[in-house]
């Protein structure tokens, strides 16, 4: 690869071209032949036996809570501090979330509020939902534990965290299943929405399988009432493309959040750290400062434009505040990171230049406030 990113990009998108000229050549556009191709690649890329190809990312996380036989009466643990997609599916298959802390260093949920809980709700939890945030595994191991010592189900939320690893093993293949989202501003992207159920595990496979398409086993024949939600044609063959290149463009990403820890070491913000034997892949890069609205306001007023992901948790959001349950060590930490983090510029395309004149502008402005 070239180490000249608009090089690299104009490169990538011939690749894209062709992929989409080939598919449309071929007439087929619904479940063909680059849906398998792209399924048995991520699957083979991940370290899992089954991937499923699915509409988007809301749909995978509701289809994999439906093959768990979860619903109306059941309860599904998971975080506030996470894209209100994670729990407006566990809503839609009509269980009830219930929302758990998360820890300061990682933004993911803490593991000792959700033993606490499971201990609680013994027999009303029936699955865990850890949402792997802005490219940071969340903590498996112990999570996988727990679910083993409660007889419950794990269903990882991936959105954030193609390509991120724990001890050198991919997120998604920790759990009994694992969602993933392709929105084209995910670190594995198509040029529209789709998504992803992958699992080790071949009867929760074939449930997916059927979920997505009617109850079909048979054309036009239900087995089991199903949705419609399948990856296209279009969208595979881009993901095809779009997979070979992830680890590299991961690496960029590494390379990027290194020089902004470099070149913002001396400043108030807090950085963001990875934990021991975890391989992040920064999908954003948040820093935390109490003083986030002026200093987005100056950034916007010097041409940045960081974002804020995500400015008010689930619970407090007016659809859900007040009628989710909520860990009783309440949601302390939740709450105060989200009237302080801001997402800086990150991308693989992005230039050394550019993120060392983000962070210059970010040092003379803290600098004069500290003053």
């Amino acid at each position: 690869m070239s180490t000249d990113p608009k090089a690299n990009y104009l490169a990538h998108q011939i690749e894209i071209d062709a992929a989409v000229a080939r598919t449309l050549a071929s007439g087929w556009y619904i479940l063909g032949q680059e849906v398998t191709a792209f399924e048995q690649e991520f699957a083979n890329y991940l370290g899992v036996a089954h991937a499923i190809g699915v509409a988007n990312g809301t749909d995978a996380i509701l289809i994999a809570l439906r093959a768990c036989n979860i619903g109306i009466g059941d309860m599904v643990a998971t975080v506030s501090h996470t894209a209100v997609a994670t729990v407006a599916a566990i809503e839609m298959c009509g269980a009830t979330p219930i929302l758990i802390d998360v820890l300061p260093e990682t933004f993911t949920i803490n593991p000792a509020h959700l033993a606490d809980m499971l201990k609680l709700y013994e027999g009303k939890i029936k699955a865990i939902i850890p949402v792997h945030l802005y490219g940071h595994p969340a903590d498996m191991p112990t999570i996988m534990d727990l679910a083993k010592q409660y007889g419950l189900y794990v269903i990882e939320d991936c959105a954030q965290a193609h390509g991120a690893m724990i001890h050198g093993q991919k997120v998604g293949s920790w759990g009994d299943l694992a969602t993933f989202s392709f929105y084209p501003t995910k670190n594995l992207a198509a040029l529209g929405d789709g998504g992803a159920v992958v699992t080790n595990k071949v009867e929760l496979a074939e449930r997916v399988k059927l979920l997505r398409q009617y109850g079909w086993r048979e054309k036009y024949i239900s087995d089991v009432p199903g949705l419609n939600s399948r990856l296209d044609e279009l969208q595979a063959a881009i993901l095809r493309v779009n997979l070979t290149h992830l680890d590299e463009e991961n690496r960029r990403r590494r390379e990027i959040a290194q020089l902004y820890q470099q070149l913002l070491a001396s400043t108030a913000l807090n950085l963001p750290q990875a934990a021991p034997n975890v391989t992040h892949v920064y999908h954003q890069y948040v820093v935390r400062s109490p003083n986030r609205s002026e200093l987005q306001t100056y950034l916007k007023q010097h041409g940045l434009n960081p974002l804020i992901h995500y400015p008010m948790p689930v619970h407090l959001q007016p659809a859900y505040r007040d009628r989710v349950p909520l860990s009783p060590h309440g949601l302390a930490q939740t709450e105060q990171l989200c009237q302080e983090i801001l997402s800086l510029p990150m991308y693989p395309q992005l230039s050394n230049e550019y993120v060392q004149k983000a962070s210059k502008l970010i040092t003379q402005y803290l600098s004069s406030y500290e003053s």
